[in-house]
């Protein structure tokens, strides 16, 4: 039995020493690029770490953190996962009125906010600790400053495997969002299953089109690439556009994609065939996806579309999310002999494939301890 766990420091600092292969790589849309190695990010979420502490961060805080797809996001996550800090991931869509519920609800201590949301927390009540990052504000700590300490960490104690990690808030689309909990354990160990699910492997460059502050951008944009030594890839725009998105996904040479129904709809009115893909593995996730969207991709460029549905265990955010797999097996889109889906259609005809080959183990062993 699992008692004593810290994912960032047992498992991401293990595979970041001496790594200096791309662990995040975001484009933004006027091509700026940012990378971070594994091992660039191990050292500077140390420099975090001790700058919350130097702030008076401990064991057990609260921090909210509210950030666009920005280096930040990830250092910060990371750094406090170090420190035994429970974060409270917002999306940049709430108001004032939201903010300050989660920061009563959540007994929030300390708050992380782009530049461009600093305004929403004038009116917030209460006295967390307020660190700005892209910009400097009365009443505010600069993110910047973070860089002077010291890239070296040493954890006060160890870290259960059940002390809290993450603390959700539920959409609230029913009913008045609700807290959900999750520890050490629960996630970066639980979403091994996602791993598997997405099919990563080490070295993939894995693009999920997820917005910060929900708990698929937590799943599928840090623990399970990183579980699997994947490059994290975010490609930043202001607005959707399909042909930019397809270009990105050429150019930057992704492997594995997971997108909303929404963004699938949009994906099948270009013309497939003429984008020459890297991709091996797709998905959709966040809310079924329709049968005929999947089988609008031309058969030429996926041999069979596959929808198998993973259900979610439970409506309040504990278990995998439902997504969609759209695997195929033809050289201009997926590469790939189509994916296990014990029973469903396949191209027309009903299959049964064996279990596709995973690369579970590996990770999982090295979270366990090597």
């Amino acid at each position: 039995m699992l008692t004593e766990f810290n994912w960032a420091l047992d498992y991401f600092d293990r595979i970041a020493a001496a790594n200096e292969r791309p662990a995040l790589h975001i484009v933004d849309e006027d091509g700026t690029e940012h990378i971070r190695s594994f091992a660039q990010l191990s050292a500077d979420s140390n420099r975090v770490a001790n700058y919350l502490a130097s702030l008076g961060a401990t064991r057990g805080d609260r921090l909210m953190l509210m950030l666009g797809n920005e280096v930040a996001l990830w250092e910060i996550l990371l750094a406090a996962i170090k420190l035994g800090v429970v974060v409270t991931p917002a999306t940049t869509l709430l108001t004032t009125a939201d903010l300050q519920d989660r920061v009563d609800r959540g007994h929030v201590r300390h708050v992380v906010v782009g530049a461009s949301n600093v305004g929403k927390f004038d009116r917030v009540r209460g006295s967390p600790t307020r660190i700005m990052v892209g910009g400097s504000a009365t009443g505010w700590h600069d993110y910047v400053v973070s860089r002077d300490s010291s890239s070296t960490f040493t954890p006060d104690h160890p870290t259960g495997a059940r002390d809290p990690l993450l603390l959700y808030f539920t959409s609230g689309t029913t009913a008045k969002p609700k807290l959900v909990m999750h520890t050490h354990q629960s996630y970066p160990v639980g979403h091994l299953s996602t791993l598997s699910w997405i099919g990563l492997q080490p070295g993939d460059r894995h693009w999920n089109i997820s917005s910060p502050g929900w708990a698929k951008h937590a799943w599928s944009c840090f623990f399970a690439p990183w579980n699997a030594e994947s490059t994290v890839f975010i490609y930043n725009y202001a607005r959707f556009h399909a042909r930019t998105v397809l270009d990105a996904l050429v150019a930057h040479r992704v492997t594995t994609l997971c997108a909303p129904p929404t963004v699938w709809r949009m994906l099948i009115q270009e013309p497939l065939a003429a984008y020459k893909v890297s991709l091996r593995e797709v998905l959709s996730a966040g809310e079924p996806l329709k049968r005929q969207v999947a089988f609008s991709i031309p058969r030429r460029d996926i041999a069979g579309a596959i929808v198998a549905a993973a259900h979610r265990a439970n409506r309040q955010h504990t278990g995998p999310d439902p997504e969609t797999r759209l695997d195929g097996a033809s050289s201009a889109w997926l590469p790939r002999r189509a994916a296990r889906c014990g029973g469903q259609r396949v191209g027309g005809r009903r299959r049964d494939l064996p279990p596709p080959r995973r690369t579970t183990a590996r990770p999982h062993r090295r979270l366990r301890g090597r």
